[in-house]
């Protein structure tokens, strides 16, 4: 590959340092010129392609809540929050004040012979939320804190197997992509993590046949799967742990997702009465949107077993887990959610923006399907009665599973900057998982938007024949490619 021109100039303008000062902002103006060329030229290529593609090369320069900013000033909804990492919104005062606070402090920070309280104060108010856990092993992300609990099950139980359901993610690491249930994730990296096992997901006389060998360590469920937004029936969670308890296995909940209010409960298994997990992992909103932090929430007898002499005491661990910085901000994270009833906002902005959506799907033969809990919500597409669209949406979904989904997300950005994506890869369910501190305004913008993109969809079928062309011509073609 050739190398791209950088600008020079660009480069000596701002060093970042000058007359004492260091001036990020600075050094960030200087190149933001540069953004696409430093990726293409330093890092993943294949990204910058795909945003050019699909037209998101806006270059986003300004967050705040809910909203973006790209570089011509224009202010967008973001409905993906960064994966669910701005629960909050972007730049939360509370969150920024904090994080100040432990700076300016000039805290003792990962002597690593001693322990932190910032960490035990944290720990303290996680384990508030789930009273039945005693303990919490911190860690630097959600895929890590699967790595851990993926170890804590099995020295716990002596156990080997480890059970997921099909379509679950739980992170990209070598132990949580040997749970994932989407192959595309997987190629080209085995040989994975032996002993995994996959069953189909909300079946509990599956999961009984694969416990019933008394091989398995642990079972790991999200409470709502991601991918997909696939919501269990009533009784499967309260089901499945009991199937657990009796043969011996635990019971783990994956709320890294799901968890802080997401889903309108604390925790989405809170909507579920007696569920109560042997280890619950959470991560992504817990860093407030700024400094990574993951965790695991755990019965003390499988702490234990861990960490059960003086010389195990530092058997697992990382070394930058329990850092001050991102310990106060899971601290702030969790007075902010309490302080400013972020969880209630997100149960009744959920309830409306669903009802909406649910309203809509009656109206348009496009929306198939509508389900979610608070924040957390899918809106699935599926093949249509009229000729017309019919010949439109298998015409696409030939060229590649799950492309009338992106149909709707690109004129959801182009025309009415919103920023929301699908649920996952060959997918054709629009995930929203905005900010829980929605107000009524913005739920008057999603709805507004996706009404006019519906709409036009049904409408204008050689709009959409005609985008969907262009990226199935792309998609051809990366496929021959690869």
């Amino acid at each position: 590959m050739t190398d791209l021109p950088i600008a020079q100039s660009s480069v000596t303008a701002a060093q970042g340092v000058g007359d004492g000062a260091y001036d990020l902002a600075a050094l960030v103006a200087a190149r933001e010129d540069d953004r696409f060329q430093l990726h293409t030229k330093y890092l993943n290529e294949m990204w910058v392609r795909v945003l050019k593609t699909i037209g998101y090369d806006v270059g986003f320069t300004r967050g705040l809540g809910p909203y973006l900013w790209d570089r011509k000033g224009d202010r967008y909804l973001d409905l993906l929050s960064g994966w669910g990492v701005f629960a909050l919104g972007r730049n939360h005062p509370a969150i920024r004040e904090a994080l100040v606070n432990v700076i300016d402090g000039e805290f003792a920070n990962l002597v690593q012979l001693d322990v932190s309280t910032l960490a035990g104060i944290l720990a303290e108010k996680l384990i508030e939320r789930a009273l039945y856990l005693e303990k919490v092993f911190f860690a630097n992300s959600g895929a890590e804190s699967i790595e851990a609990a993926i170890k804590f099950a099995r020295s716990a139980t002596g156990r080997p197997g480890i059970l997921h359901c099909a379509h679950s993610f739980h992170g990209l690491t070598y132990g949580s992509l040997s749970m994932n249930g989407d192959e595309i994730f997987k190629k080209g990296f085995g040989p994975l993590l032996p002993n995994t096992q996959e069953i189909p997901f909300d079946d509990l006389p599956a999961l009984e046949q694969a416990l019933a060998s008394k091989n398995i360590a642990a079972f790991f469920v999200e409470p709502i799967q991601g991918k997909g937004v696939n919501i269990p029936k009533d009784d499967y969670l309260i089901g499945a742990q009991a199937l657990c308890k009796k043969y011996g296995t635990l019971f783990v909940a994956d709320e890294i997702q799901t968890g802080l209010g997401r889903t309108g409960k604390f925790f989405a298994i809170d909507h579920y009465a007696g569920v109560e997990p042997d280890m619950i992992v959470v991560a992504k909103a817990l860093s407030g949107g700024h400094v990574p932090v993951g965790a695991v929430l755990t019965r003390k007898w499988i702490f234990d077993k861990v960490f059960d002499r003086m010389d195990r005491a530092v058997v697992h661990g990382s070394t930058f887990s329990k850092n001050d910085l991102s310990m106060a901000a899971g601290i702030a994270t969790l007075d902010v959610i309490k302080n400013e009833r972020v969880v209630e906002n997100a149960a009744e902005k959920g309830a409306r923006l669903l009802a909406s959506f649910r309203k809509m799907a009656d109206g348009f033969e496009l929306v198939s399907d509508v389900r979610g809990k608070g924040l957390m919500i899918g809106v699935e597409f599926g093949p249509p009665k009229s000729l017309m669209l019919k010949a439109t949406w298998n015409l696409l979904e030939t060229a590649n599973s799950g492309l009338f989904g992106q149909l709707i997300c690109i004129p959801l950005f182009k025309d009415h900057k919103v920023l929301t994506q699908v649920a996952g890869h060959g997918n054709p369910t629009i995930k929203l998982l905005p900010p829980l501190t929605l107000s009524d305004a913005d739920c008057d913008w999603i709805e507004s938007s996706f009404n006019a993109v519906i709409a036009d969809a049904h409408n204008a079928p050689s709009a959409v024949l005609s985008l969907g062309k262009t990226l199935a011509g792309h998609a051809i073609k990366a496929r021959m490619n690869g």
